[in-house]
This record gives C-alpha cells, sequence and structure tokens, in this order.
C-alpha cells in the first residue's frame, strides 16, 4: 500500500523557505523553492485574452505581436528565466522574449509568423517564468 502524506503547510528546519529535495539517483539535491514556476500564462484569441494564469494579473498590447504580461506578485529582480513558445497547426511561429525589457512586475512576449516579415498576433501563445519572487 502506498503511503500518503496530507498536509497544509511544509517549513524547513533550518529557515521556513527552505526545502530540500533529493534526486531520483540520491546523489543531488534540489531546493524545492527554486525549482517551482513563478508565474506562467496561457493568452487565446487575437490579443491580450488570457485563458489560464499562474501569477498573471494581466496582459498589455503592446502592438501587432508584442504582449505583456503583468505579474499579481513582483519577481524580487529581472534576473529570471523565460520560456515562451507559441503554435499552430497551419503555420509556424516564432515566439520570444525581450530580455532587455524584463523587469520586476512584467515581461515581453514578441510572435512572429516563420514565413513573412514582422511580427504578428497569434491566437495561442504561452510564457513560464522561473525565478525568486520579491
Amino acid at each position: 500500500m502506498a503511503s500518503i502524506l496530507k498536509v497544509d503547510e511544509m517549513q524547513g528546519v533550518t529557515s521556513a523557505g527552505d526545502i530540500t529535495v533529493t534526486s531520483e539517483g540520491g546523489s543531488a539535491t534540489q531546493s524545492l523553492q527554486q525549482g517551482l514556476a513563478k508565474a506562467w500564462c496561457y493568452i487565446s484569441s487575437t490579443g491580450t485574452v488570457v485563458s489560464d494564469s499562474l501569477n498573471v494579473a494581466s496582459v498589455t498590447d503592446n502592438g501587432v505581436g508584442h504582449y505583456q504580461p503583468n505579474f499579481s506578485s513582483n519577481m524580487s529582480n529581472s534576473n529570471y528565466n523565460h520560456a515562451m513558445t507559441t503554435g499552430q497547426h497551419a503555420t509556424s511561429h516564432n515566439c520570444s522574449t525581450d530580455a532587455s525589457a524584463a523587469a520586476t512586475s512584467s515581461f515581453r512576449i514578441r510572435v512572429a509568423n516563420a514565413s513573412e516579415s514582422g511580427t504578428q498576433d497569434h491566437a495561442n501563445t504561452y510564457g513560464l517564468i522561473h525565478g525568486d519572487l520579491a
């Protein structure tokens, strides 16, 4: 029979927010807090409709193919990791971030059609952030 652990809160022994998880092989450790996504969003339709998200309060439309998700809870600095993607069955799109525009309160996504020049609004755009919350 499998064990079941049910808790409402976890705290580390040394520090309340410091919980270490041992890897599958047992030789490495990972900080649970550092390994969690701090924000993600699914922007659907054309424009700034947020279908689902974590720690994203809204999305600003900065022009065609330029989206700016705004955090509900700020990051501690602008040195966080961005992972973006977009896709559609019929065409190929490129999705990137503007790292120079990263802020503690927001990040930027740029979407372009691979077969055309310039940016383009897209129906399915996704963003994921890893880093430290303020």
